[in-house]
């Protein structure tokens, strides 16, 4: 299929810009984009973003996408977080081309070219500290002023240079600069730092070097290197644009790669700032990156996400350069939409009410088969064991029913003296309760109608239908019902408060005493579920033999929305 074919239709701004470019024979109509995570912790929703539009759009115009982890900071960086974005990556789908690469691969060349920009008298050693480099860069509404160091010879740079290579110095003790222009009014060309002495291993070069580049000099010309046509980021590096451009220029680069920016993903009842991630990891907030509560593509994974249903949010949202809160809603809603079609179903009882069939002997079974899927039949059928002894959930019985306004207050599920459906099997009426000495409801001793098998009683009418298991024939499990980790949409919103104090005290309430029909027994960890009645639930990597550990994904419809109004 010909790039220029009309159904590649464009789908935003940056695909209208690149068929542009294709229109035009900009990059002789090459399309070569790059997702360049820096690992320093796991990777997140906004990224996932990222990963579909520079992956996708590589996709539609037959182009490549590399994977280059801009790996300049070792101190913050590991393989651990480097293995986790790999799997996030082949999770969701893409494939880059070829290798993966590093930026590290190039500290080589990126170090020939500072000394490039030395000799050509657009760089210099400076000696002033960090603190003294940011009062003489000055401010928004003041100029800087120039470095005393500024006006060194080639000679003596090139010696210096050479010398921090050579770790002859100690951190901080100086850095070399780009000398462009102190007093321009983007901050970011006030003659930014190119290199820094920093005496740490690094994951891929050990202890090679001493020296490292600063993101804003490596990026663009490991760009430059692939041959990257469209090099897409998030808006904040829109400022950052014409020191890109500036290095390209000033460099005997291989390629002249264009920066295009759109705005970044940002969800209410969440963050993704790394370093707030890390330090609710760090803090035992949360059990690890890929805690279900955490807005990282494995969490998202270990709670039940699925790659399709991350891909279809990503495409829900769109890519603008304007800024905006998407609601949590949306991402819910993505999730909910596939399960609903791809979920096999299951019963599953979180907080069991022993219900006695006192009308069934003692070790009697009888099976059904319910569907696997009610609008599925490929998905073909599930056998659901009932014996006399039963398990329902608490909340599915009252003792007295309330008196209803309406029929929508009506009570739909079972009380004394009332009789409900057994979801898929018979209907059952409840004649005694038996409570504890705390006076706590402990049994319900009820009578099953062997008539309405597949059959609607006659004389009475059920109040409703409710699931159950049989406690001899279910399997036990815990259940982990997770909520939002915060309880305000914008929780780093208030510059008085941190973070920390919007967690939600709900966020994982953990059921142990749960119980799940046999047909889920030996589910293979990441194995989805509608839970009928209850919500979309994920087998978990925690699961045993002996036990099964299930993730709610997500209820059955929007109950946050309702419950904060």
């Amino acid at each position: 299929m010909s790039k220029n074919e009309s159904n590649q239709k464009p789908t935003n701004f940056i695909h209208q810009i690149i068929e542009d470019d294709i229109k035009n024979n900009v990059n002789e109509g090459k399309v070569v984009t790059r997702f360049p995570p820096e690992p320093n912790g796991y990777l997140h929703i906004g990224h996932a973003k990222a990963i579909c539009l520079n992956f996708g759009t590589a996709e539609k115009y037959q182009g490549v996408c590399n994977l280059r982890f801009d790996d300049t900071n070792p101190e913050k960086e590991s393989q651990e977080y480097i293995d986790s974005i790999i799997s996030d990556i082949n999770w969701l789908g893409y494939q880059w081309a070829g290798d993966i690469r590093y930026t590290s691969s190039y500290f080589d060349q990126l170090y020939d070219w500072a000394v490039h920009l030395i000799k050509n008298g657009n760089a210099y050693v400076c000696d002033l500290s960090s603190e003294q480099a940011r009062e003489y860069r000055g401010n928004f509404t003041q100029p800087g002023k120039d470095s005393p160091y500024r006006n060194r010879s080639v000679a003596e740079n090139l010696s210096l240079f050479e010398r921090m290579k050579n770790a002859e110095f100690k951190e901080g003790a100086c850095s070399l600069r780009a000398k462009i222009d102190m007093s321009a009014p983007n901050m970011n060309l006030r003659d930014p730092m190119i290199y820094r002495i920093l005496h740490t291993s690094h994951h891929q070069t050990g202890n090679k070097w001493c020296i490292y580049p600063i993101y804003d000099f490596a990026h663009g010309q490991s760009d430059a290197v692939e041959g990257v046509t469209h090099s897409i980021c998030t808006l904040e590096f829109e400022d950052h644009r014409p020191l890109y451009d500036w290095f390209i220029e000033h460099l005997p680069v291989p390629a002249k790669p264009k920066q295009y920016e759109f705005s970044r993903l940002e969800l209410n009842y969440t963050i993704t700032s790394k370093r707030k991630l890390k330090q609710l990891v760090d803090d035992q907030v949360v059990a690890a990156w890929n805690d279900p509560r955490m807005p990282t593509i494995s969490g998202l994974r270990r709670r039940g996400y699925t790659p399709k249903s991350l891909r279809q949010f990503c495409d829900m949202i769109g890519v603008t350069r304007s800024n905006g809160v998407v609601d949590m809603g949306m991402l819910e809603s993505a999730i909910r939409e596939d399960l609903d079609s791809s979920a096999p179903r299951a019963m599953c009882v979180t907080r069991p009410l022993k219900v006695t069939l006192t009308n069934i002997e003692e070790g009697v079974e009888e099976w059904f088969e319910l569907p696997a899927h009610p609008k599925d039949d490929t998905m073909g059928v599930r056998r659901v064991g009932l014996t006399r002894n039963l398990l329902i959930e608490q909340e599915d019985f009252i003792e007295v029913k309330p008196i209803a306004k309406n029929k929508h207050e009506k009570w739909k599920r079972l009380a004394t003296g009332d009789a409900v459906r057994l979801r898929g099997a018979y209907v059952i009426t409840c004649n005694e309760v038996i409570k504890n000495d705390a006076g706590e409801v402990i049994e319900l001793l009820c009578t099953y109608d062997p008539a309405t098998k597949g059959a609607n009683p006659e004389g009475y009418k059920p109040n409703g239908v409710i699931h159950w298991v049989s406690e001899e024939l279910s399997v036990p499990c815990e259940v982990r019902m997770y909520d939002r980790l915060f309880t305000e949409a914008n929780p780093d919103g208030d510059k008085e408060r941190s973070f920390m104090e919007f967690l939600n005290p709900e966020s994982l309430v953990v059921l142990t005493d749960s119980r799940i029909e046999s047909s889920v027994k030996g589910a293979a960890a990441e194995t989805r579920y509608q839970f009928e009645r209850m919500g979309y639930f994920c087998i978990d990597v925690d699961s045993s033999a002996e036990k099964l550990v299930v993730n709610r994904t997500v209820t059955l419809r929007d109950s946050w929305a309702k419950a904060q109004k």
